[in-house]
């Protein structure tokens, strides 16, 4: 196997659970190669008149439980394997929230800050042009990823309703409140995160202050940072793409003022906050986002790329519990070297799951001509987190596996139940 090879990891887990799940060997052959897959060439017309080409994916892994779901990212490395992992661990995670969708995944191979916004309006409406003879909603529904958001997602429902003939937002998820998204859907991944980690407190009787590192400081990473510290965990390390900030005393920032010098600042290095002041991280304290990993925390929450904790650094982490926002954040090596540590791995398809649990409940608010309120929202993410959790921990203890594996023993049983 190669251990690089994102896709290859994933399968290593499926294979592993299926063994213990005891899935038939038909089944795990059906699970282990994707339905479709996709690869398109684009034309993309730059504003200079040049056309430049790029190349689009489309990953349909399984639809055993529904319509294929998963985002579509816009990233200069984005390529097939990358694309086949994620539609496979979108494909679990629906199973392990228990949501009617199948697992796809999309993207397309470009840096998208290289682009005017007409280009990129261009580009993402070539490619809906190019994919949607397999799409739709009870076919295959997108939402936004790394690089994608509410607009995108706008210009593509507008796209396909004008290729099909008819309005059609229950095409993809994540669109803007006011063209059929729903309420919460931005803070979606973030607060079903938080909703996993508290349960996973309460199980493991810990005790606030709780120390808290976070790799990413996106959407996600922010918005899961402000939760922790609004309820009392102490945040005591936080990063993007080019380095972040170290508070070695254990006292914590305060995020709400982080995010704003962020925002205003665009650098976290000039964002040392531990309270309304703040200022430039001294030596010592402003660390290279290898050097956070390796952190002496409580929890480590990785919430940007995949493939940040390898066999090479995984002995060198120091956190007792690893909650994965991200995901594929661990290699398959890396998560043998934590077990055998001791060290407790919160999986990517659970603790990052409320992002598409709330993308289910806007394709179902769009199917049935529904409009939600944000509490309703917020109150059924909650139930079906906790119901996530609760079923992974009591598989994690009656199989004696690591929450991975239980993750994806419920997820292979739940698919293999349905007729197929």
């Amino acid at each position: 196997m190669d251990k690089n090879n994102p896709f290859e990891n994933a399968l290593s887990v499926v294979e592993a659970a299926a063994k213990k799940a005891k899935i038939s060997a038909e089944d795990l052959e059906h699970l282990s190669n994707p339905h479709r897959l996709a690869k398109v060439t684009l034309h993309l017309k730059r504003d200079t008149g040049k056309t430049q080409i790029v190349h689009g994916y489309r990953v349909q892994h399984n639809d055993w439980l529904g319509p294929y779901k998963g985002g579509i990212r816009y990233h200069q490395q984005v390529d097939l394997d990358e694309v086949k992992a994620l539609a496979l661990w979108m494909t679990i995670k629906n199973a392990v929230v228990d949501v009617p969708f199948g697992g796809g995944k999309g993207g397309i191979e470009i840096d998208p800050r290289t682009l005017s916004k007409k280009e990129l309006e261009n580009l993402t409406r070539e490619f809906v042009k190019h994919i949607a003879p397999i799409i739709g909603p009870n076919v295959d529904v997108p939402a936004p990823d790394v690089n994608t958001n509410a607009e995108i997602m706008a210009w593509f429902a507008d796209e396909y309703s004008k290729i099909i003939g008819k309005k059609t937002p229950a095409v993809v998820t994540g669109k803007p409140i006011n063209q059929g998204g729903s309420e919460g859907r931005e803070e979606a991944t973030g607060l079903g995160g938080f909703y996993v980690l508290e349960e996973l407190i309460k199980k493991m009787k810990m005790k606030k202050p709780i120390t808290v590192a976070i790799q990413g400081f996106g959407n996600v990473g922010s918005f899961l940072a402000d939760l922790c510290f609004q309820n009392g965990y102490n945040v005591i390390a936080l990063s993007d793409s080019k380095g972040g900030i170290y508070e070695p005393n254990n006292l914590g920032f305060n995020v709400e003022s982080v995010k704003k010098c962020k925002k205003d600042t665009g650098s976290l290095r000039n964002c040392y906050c531990q309270g309304d002041v703040c200022e430039i991280a001294k030596k010592g304290c402003f660390i290279s986002n290898e050097e956070l990993l390796e952190l002496p925390v409580d929890i480590l929450i990785p919430a940007a790329l995949e493939g940040v904790i390898t066999g090479k650094n995984a002995k060198k982490i120091n956190a007792k519990i690893i909650f994965e926002m991200a995901n594929g954040p661990t290699t398959a090596e890396a998560d043998e070297i934590l077990n055998k540590k001791g060290i407790i791995v919160v999986p990517d398809v659970l603790a990052n799951a409320g992002g598409v649990t709330v993308s289910y409940f806007e394709w179902y608010q769009n199917i049935h001509k529904e409009k939600w309120a944000l509490e309703k929202v917020r109150t059924k993410l909650k139930e079906k987190m906790v119901k996530a959790f609760d079923d992974v921990w009591a598989t994690h203890k009656s199989e004696k596996v690591d929450l991975r594996t239980a993750a994806y023993i419920i997820a292979l049983k739940r698919l293999t139940s349905k007729p197929h």
